[in-house]
Protein backbone atom coordinates (compact mmCIF):
# COMPACT_ATOMS: atom_id res chain seq x y z
CA UNK A 1 0.00 0.00 0.00
CA UNK A 2 1.38 3.50 -0.96
CA UNK A 3 -0.10 6.55 0.93
CA UNK A 4 0.95 9.80 0.61
CA UNK A 5 -0.33 13.21 1.75
CA UNK A 6 -0.36 16.39 0.10
CA UNK A 7 1.92 17.28 2.92
CA UNK A 8 4.23 15.49 2.82
CA UNK A 9 8.08 15.96 2.83
CA UNK A 10 8.44 13.87 -0.46
CA UNK A 11 5.10 15.42 -1.87
CA UNK A 12 6.18 18.92 -0.62
CA UNK A 13 9.29 18.38 -2.25
CA UNK A 14 7.78 18.46 -5.68
CA UNK A 15 6.52 21.27 -5.53
CA UNK A 16 6.57 23.87 -8.27
CA UNK A 17 5.31 26.67 -10.61
CA UNK A 18 2.34 24.90 -13.21
CA UNK A 19 2.68 26.83 -16.53
CA UNK A 20 2.91 30.15 -15.29
CA UNK A 21 0.51 30.57 -13.00
CA UNK A 22 -0.85 27.82 -10.33
CA UNK A 23 1.39 26.04 -8.00
CA UNK A 24 1.35 22.02 -8.65
CA UNK A 25 2.66 19.08 -6.48
CA UNK A 26 3.19 15.65 -7.41
CA UNK A 27 1.34 13.73 -4.90
CA UNK A 28 1.99 10.18 -6.67
CA UNK A 29 4.18 9.92 -10.37
CA UNK A 30 4.87 7.07 -12.82
CA UNK A 31 7.69 6.05 -10.41
CA UNK A 32 4.80 3.93 -8.68
CA UNK A 33 2.34 4.52 -10.81
CA UNK A 34 1.49 1.39 -13.59
CA UNK A 35 -0.38 2.83 -16.04
CA UNK A 36 -0.87 6.55 -15.17
CA UNK A 37 1.84 9.49 -15.63
CA UNK A 38 0.65 11.57 -12.74
CA UNK A 39 -1.98 12.03 -10.01
CA UNK A 40 -1.10 15.91 -8.78
CA UNK A 41 -2.67 19.17 -6.53
CA UNK A 42 -2.62 22.12 -7.74
CA UNK A 43 -3.85 25.54 -6.59
CA UNK A 44 -4.42 28.80 -9.38
CA UNK A 45 -4.65 32.27 -7.17
CA UNK A 46 -7.74 34.50 -8.40
CA UNK A 47 -6.38 36.07 -11.66
CA UNK A 48 -4.11 33.66 -12.30
CA UNK A 49 -4.03 31.63 -15.57
CA UNK A 50 -2.74 27.78 -16.47
CA UNK A 51 -1.35 29.31 -19.43
CA UNK A 52 -2.23 27.65 -22.65
CA UNK A 53 -0.40 24.38 -23.53
CA UNK A 54 -0.17 20.56 -24.87
CA UNK A 55 0.87 17.61 -22.85
CA UNK A 56 1.64 14.50 -24.97
CA UNK A 57 -0.67 12.43 -21.84
CA UNK A 58 -4.74 12.32 -21.70
CA UNK A 59 -5.61 14.43 -18.49
CA UNK A 60 -9.00 15.10 -16.56
CA UNK A 61 -8.56 18.21 -14.62
CA UNK A 62 -11.54 17.96 -11.09
CA UNK A 63 -12.34 21.41 -9.43
CA UNK A 64 -12.12 20.74 -5.76
CA UNK A 65 -13.27 24.09 -4.76
CA UNK A 66 -13.33 27.32 -6.73
CA UNK A 67 -13.78 27.99 -10.31
CA UNK A 68 -13.12 29.55 -13.72
CA UNK A 69 -12.78 29.63 -17.57
CA UNK A 70 -11.20 26.45 -18.97
CA UNK A 71 -10.42 26.22 -22.54
CA UNK A 72 -10.33 23.17 -24.53
CA UNK A 73 -9.24 22.79 -27.97
CA UNK A 74 -11.95 25.73 -29.60
CA UNK A 75 -14.31 25.29 -26.94
CA UNK A 76 -14.56 27.17 -23.79
CA UNK A 77 -16.76 27.18 -20.47
CA UNK A 78 -17.16 28.12 -17.34
CA UNK A 79 -16.25 25.27 -14.61
CA UNK A 80 -17.01 25.27 -10.77
CA UNK A 81 -16.10 23.08 -8.17
CA UNK A 82 -17.33 19.42 -8.60
CA UNK A 83 -16.50 19.62 -12.23
CA UNK A 84 -14.15 16.79 -14.55
CA UNK A 85 -12.57 18.17 -17.71
CA UNK A 86 -11.69 15.77 -20.15
CA UNK A 87 -8.31 16.72 -21.80
CA UNK A 88 -7.69 14.80 -24.69
CA UNK A 89 -3.44 14.02 -25.31
CA UNK A 90 -2.23 16.62 -27.77
CA UNK A 91 -4.91 19.24 -26.96
CA UNK A 92 -4.38 22.83 -26.20
CA UNK A 93 -5.97 23.56 -23.25
CA UNK A 94 -5.74 26.35 -20.20
CA UNK A 95 -7.57 27.50 -17.14
CA UNK A 96 -8.18 31.21 -16.05
CA UNK A 97 -9.35 31.43 -12.37
CA UNK A 98 -11.54 34.87 -13.23
CA UNK A 99 -13.30 34.25 -9.18
CA UNK A 100 -12.66 36.25 -6.42
CA UNK A 101 -10.96 33.05 -4.46
CA UNK A 102 -8.09 30.62 -4.97
CA UNK A 103 -9.22 27.27 -7.23
CA UNK A 104 -8.07 24.15 -6.17
CA UNK A 105 -8.36 21.27 -8.28
CA UNK A 106 -6.56 17.31 -9.18
CA UNK A 107 -5.07 16.92 -12.16
CA UNK A 108 -5.08 13.06 -13.46
CA UNK A 109 -2.58 12.26 -16.45
CA UNK A 110 -2.45 8.67 -18.35
CA UNK A 111 -0.87 7.79 -21.40
CA UNK A 112 -3.47 7.07 -24.36
CA UNK A 113 -3.97 3.68 -25.25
Amino acid sequence: MLIRNIDDPIVRATTYRAHWGGVARMVLTSEHLRSMEFFAWAALPAGNTIEEHADEVEEIYFILHGGGLMKVGDEEQAVNAGDAIWIPAGEAHRLINNTEGDTFFICVAAYPR
